[in-house]
């Protein structure tokens, strides 16, 4: 069976989360800039949990949480922990009830930071502040109820197997409790399925397949030879593995870049040989829920 999983936000619903940047945060003075904070932050638990009621209403199983949800928390000037943060209880409260909605309505949920948590870097400056974003990811993760914190391994820096190396130790060196949260993902640049997968089996940590990073940035593996592969890393999890798809802007049979993501996706870039599968599908399309529902159309009745 599949299930659909929609990324971050919507597209044509009224549910809106919110950010603030540094720059507009540091002229206030503390107690200032923690209101503000806090005032963003409840509107985010509020409108978290209208999200997961929206997914179950439109029967999208999973839920990629926008990894910004407490926003600067680890920023060197304005950051903050939530229990600073005026009416902290309340906050706590209101995401206790998002997430207790989503377990009775069985929303699956994951976290995909951003780019700049790289394990890998050569910059020890770099791997500090992208453990410590890990950690807060990991809060955010327990506090929203997320099973998975989804990774990219990094860069190569002029040596991928030093590279490969580096993150391994640092994942290797991880608490615990964060470590049964994260996965990897193979990139549509530098890290194929076939170069992550022996890594993922090492660590015992689940591998994301991108079907279309693997498309733009293929190795010796078919496309069911990865899927597969990546499945049984899954094994012992009490979840479905978990997968994206995304079609390119540009149609693959044109010449040039075919990384950018295209608003919606073309049913001949789901994988023939997911069909029989149990997956959770993460639709990295820019239409969002428009493009789940286009899809599962286009797929037939018995998706």
């Amino acid at each position: 069976m599949i299930e659909w999983g929609l990324c971050c936000i919507f597209r044509g619903e009224p549910i809106r989360f919110r950010r603030a940047t540094a720059a507009s945060l540091r002229p206030l003075p503390r107690p200032e800039q923690l209101r503000k904070l806090a005032a963003l932050i409840r509107s985010n638990a509020e409108n978290l949990k209208r999200a997961f009621e929206r997914c179950a209403e439109l029967q999208i199983g999973a839920f990629r949480i926008n990894s910004e949800l407490l926003m600067l928390a680890t920023h060197a000037d304005v950051g903050y922990r939530l229990e600073e943060l005026p009416e902290a209880d309340t906050l706590q409260k209101l995401f206790d009830e998002a997430r207790i909605r989503a377990d009775r309505l069985g929303v699956r949920r994951s976290l995909h930071p951003d780019q700049f948590v790289v394990l890998n870097s050569p910059d020890p400056r770099v791997r500090a502040n992208s453990r410590a974003e890990l950690e807060h990811q990991f809060l955010l993760a327990e506090l929203c109820g997320a099973t998975e914190i989804n990774l990219h391994a990094g860069g190569v820096y002029g040596d991928k197997v030093a590279a490969l190396d580096r993150l391994r130790r640092e994942i290797d060196t991880l608490p615990e409790p964060l470590r049964q949260k994260l996965t990897l993902e193979n990139d549509d640049r530098s890290y194929t399925p076939a170069e992550l997968l022996p890594l993922c089996r090492e660590l015992g940590i689940p591998f994301t397949y991108d079907v279309h990073h693997h498309r733009v940035n293929p190795d010796h593996l078919t496309i069911e030879e990865a899927t597969r592969a990546a499945a049984e890393t899954w094994r012992g999890r009490k979840i479905p593995p978990h997968v994206h798809l995304s079609s390119p802007q540009l149609p693959w049979s044109t010449p040039g870049d075919h990384r950018p993501h295209a608003g919606w996706i073309d049913p001949a870039d789901f994988p023939e040989c997911w069909r029989d599968m149990d997956l959770t599908v993460d639709v990295e399309a820019k239409e969002k829920e428009n493009a789940i529902a286009a899809l599962r159309s286009a797929l037939g009745p018995d998706f």
